[in-house]
């Protein structure tokens, strides 16, 4: 009984802090609020850390439903526009037609570290949208305004090196999302003279990384993941760069995802390493491919293919299902993938060239691909048993992919790529 009534006394504490939260709110959206934005915004912020998830998800639906322009008002602006298309009646549209909730996230966002807490909220929406389509449009609203915030052109790039404050080379470990770094030593040989690290940050989180790569300095265009990855490897001398591989993309603030910053690192980094290494040919990726194998075991469709294609598209999953004997659990472990014949591994090969220069198009496509795609990146070539890792084998068979990006042409791919057409190599190519 005791604990029965403690529940209910939180219960009602969260639910009053509900009520002061959306009482905040109004406040920070009213002429007087305006003047003293920087205290009730500091107070709205604390009350909603303070909230449990259940309690959060309820405000994010106030905040949808109470915080959304006047559909009568809009329509009518929008006639009155219609009738007459001028200067006025637009602005007047547009100002109605602004949900007042943007103007309330603006200025949360005028409050020293508004812009982190506002980053968090958008975490916290972001794991309820799927079980609330509802909270489609309030999304769209703090995805617009970070998209804003977090133009590229208010973005630093710094080099990340074995020099960085403690605290930043520790969050690098923990956000490192595709190659784990298995701890200092790791991440010292991915610092050392022949790798290069750069994060972008934004002048709000200073501290905070919000993305970062990871480049391989080379001879030649990898074809395997676990030589850029061995701490033990020796260093090259830089008279052997000739290659810049960018081999690792990872995400740090989850609040953000959607925001565009990884296809303008990935330039802004090819751009700072062409200055510092002139002698450098070559900007590619060893990429994993990891919606490969989920793919292959779906069947592997693909709709729409010319009828020679579709041919050799049925011929390679013919091979790869006689190879497995209708079991890819068969190709499971790297002992097994390393003890396929020449032709099952061709045929293995094929699909994912078929799988990466048609499937990457559609908006199922591979989302690595589609990244580096859309950013203007060409197939280059695929790699058989590149990544025999656990994850690796699970994700795509071991099998990764080379793309290039030639910077006089990304923009020529990107454009091909938003019209459904994929650039690749001729050796790749003639796989399909």
């Amino acid at each position: 009984m005791l604990e029965g009534l403690r529940s209910a006394a939180r219960q009602a504490g969260h639910e009053r802090t509900l009520r002061g939260l959306l009482t905040d709110c109004r406040r920070l959206l009213s002429e007087r609020g305006e003047a003293n934005s920087v205290a009730i915004a500091r107070d709205l912020v604390a009350r909603f850390a303070s909230l449990p998830a259940d309690q959060q998800a309820t405000f994010f639906d106030r905040l949808s439903r109470d915080f959304s322009p006047d559909p009568h008002a809009v329509l009518q602006s929008a006639q009155a526009y219609a009738k007459e298309p001028n200067a006025r009646n637009l602005i007047r549209l547009t100002h109605l037609a602004e949900p007042p909730r943007q103007e309330l996230l603006r200025r949360i966002n005028r409050l020293p570290g508004g812009t982190s807490s506002i980053v968090a909220m958008r975490r916290a929406l972001l794991a309820r949208v799927a079980q609330q389509p509802e909270l489609q449009a309030l999304e769209a609203d703090f995805l617009h305004l970070l998209s804003s915030w977090f133009n590229p052109g208010f973005l630093q790039l710094q080099r990340v090196d074995w020099n960085s404050p403690a605290q930043l080379l520790e969050q690098i470990i923990r956000h490192e999302a595709v190659h784990q770094i298995d701890g200092w030593d790791d991440l010292r040989r991915r610092l050392q003279p022949d790798r290069r690290c750069f994060a972008f940050f934004h002048p709000q989180l200073p501290a905070e990384p919000l993305i970062f790569v990871e480049v391989a300095l080379l001879p030649q265009m990898p074809d395997a993941i676990a030589p850029l990855i061995d701490k033990n490897s020796v260093p090259l001398r830089d008279d052997q760069f000739k290659v810049a591989a960018f081999y690792s993309i990872s995400n740090c603030q989850p609040g953000l995802k959607g925001v565009s910053l990884g296809n303008f690192l990935i330039k802004r980094v090819a751009e700072e390493l062409k200055r510092e290494l002139p002698q450098l040919r070559t900007f590619c990726t060893l990429s994993p491919i990891p919606g490969f194998a989920k793919w292959v075991r779906g069947g592997a469709v693909i709709d729409g293919l010319p009828r020679v294609r579709q041919e050799r598209l049925a011929q390679a999953r013919a091979a790869v299902a006689q190879a497995s004997g209708d079991d890819l659990d068969k190709w499971s472990t790297a002992t097994a993938l390393r003890a396929l014949p020449e032709a099952a591994m061709e045929a293995l090969t094929r699909l994912a060239a078929f799988y990466l220069a048609y499937h990457s198009a559609t908006p199922a496509g591979d989302p690595v691909a589609r990244f580096h795609l859309d950013n203007g990146a060409r197939l280059e070539r695929l790699n058989p048993l590149a990544d025999l890792s656990a994850k690796g084998v699970k994700q795509a068979f071991g099998m990764m992919v080379n793309y290039l990006y030639d910077l006089q042409k990304v923009e020529t791919h990107h454009e091909k790529f938003t019209e459904g057409d994929i650039a690749f190599s001729r050796a790749l190519g003639a796989l399909l």
